[in-house]
């Protein structure tokens, strides 16, 4: 299989490259040039927000594209119109954060999404900017579109920081704010699982909308807690303190403390229902695969993840974490 991937050097579109050259595919990059692409590829140059910037895709057919986009819709809009009649199947790895407020436990993939626009010029809302990409991708390639409604991303090369920043703070030791309640169900992906899945979805032909994460309840907030102790090898100790003093204190759920949340947001980012992707072949590696392999890849960077420069640092201030647990 010839794939495409446009980015595919940070994250999840560096997961696409390595799993589809693992599958021995044919893989040809394109992006800015800003970070290397992996050994393997074709590199191909251009940026997709400047005017003829699309030039290096006027030519070449492959049979998959995988796109990861996030901001403006109208380069989804632009990029699949100029490959509809030169690529087989078109991949775009979207969010759940296209679908409307509210989001209740359980929704799927028939729930409403928020107002948006393939023509959309405007890089500011990341739902609308998702859900007009979607529109585009599909305008070019109907059935032949794939839309990967992806819920939260962890695993190696995560440059939001949420994993990371748990592995890190857990690594350094000492009574760390545990936040309830312990049996919190969590629903994410390895971005590694969400590429294969994509990839081999693609491969067989398949089309619409799909949401592509963990079933509900995968692991619970103590069980991913007490994984990032056991891999890290920390004498860390586990302080559990219930929601209400964390948010009264004026601690930011997701933010302060990612992959944490509570109320309606838990209910849309951790309730999704994925029995349409588990029926078509989507398979969650352990938690504990994910988190062993974050944590050596932050050890073989020296510690530090790299962060998009479009999303704020996540993590809790060490003082307020002191003064929670009476420290």
């Amino acid at each position: 299989m010839r794939v495409l991937v446009l980015g595919g050097t940070e994250f999840v579109g560096r997961a696409v490259v390595e799993e589809a050259l693992a599958l021995g595919w044919d893989v040809t990059v394109f992006n800015r040039g800003s970070h290397e692409p992996p050994a393997g590829v074709t590199a191909l140059r251009g940026d997709r927000s400047a005017a003829g910037g699309l030039a290096a895709l006027e030519r070449g057919e492959w049979d998959v594209v995988v796109d990861t986009w996030s901001w403006a819709a109208s380069a989804v809009r632009d990029t699949a119109s100029l490959l509809a009649r030169r690529a087989g199947h078109y991949v775009y790895v979207s969010s759940r954060s296209v679908y409307a407020d509210p989001v209740p436990f359980g929704a799927d993939e028939s729930a409403p999404v928020v107002a948006a626009s393939a023509d959309d010029e405007d890089a500011s809302d990341y739902a609308r900017n998702k859900a007009g990409a979607e529109l585009g991708a599909v305008a070019a390639f109907g059935e032949r579109a794939l839309l990967a409604r992806a819920g939260t991303i962890l695993g190696p090369y995560e440059n939001i920081g949420r994993l990371p920043w748990w592995l890190s703070r857990i690594a350094r030791g000492g009574p760390v704010l545990a936040p309830g309640p312990r049996d919190l169900g969590l629903q994410y992906i390895d971005a590694r699982d969400l590429a294969v899945w994509c990839l081999r979805a693609a491969e067989r032909g398949v089309g619409g909308a799909f949401n592509v994460v963990s079933p509900p309840g995968f692991v619970t907030m103590r069980e991913l807690l007490e994984t990032c102790v056991k891999v890290t090898g920390s004498d860390a100790g586990l302080r559990w303190v219930d929601a209400e003093p964390i948010l009264a204190a004026g601690v930011a759920p997701w933010t302060d403390l990612p992959i944490w949340l509570v109320g309606e947001d838990h209910a849309f980012m951790h309730g999704g229902d994925v029995s349409k992707a588990l029926a078509e072949g989507l398979r969650c590696r352990p938690v504990e695969e994910t988190a062993a392999d974050t944590w050596a890849w932050l050890r073989s960077i020296g510690g530090e993840a790299p962060t998009r420069p479009d999303r704020p640092r996540v993590g809790l201030d060490p003082a307020v974490e002191a003064r929670l647990l009476g420290a």
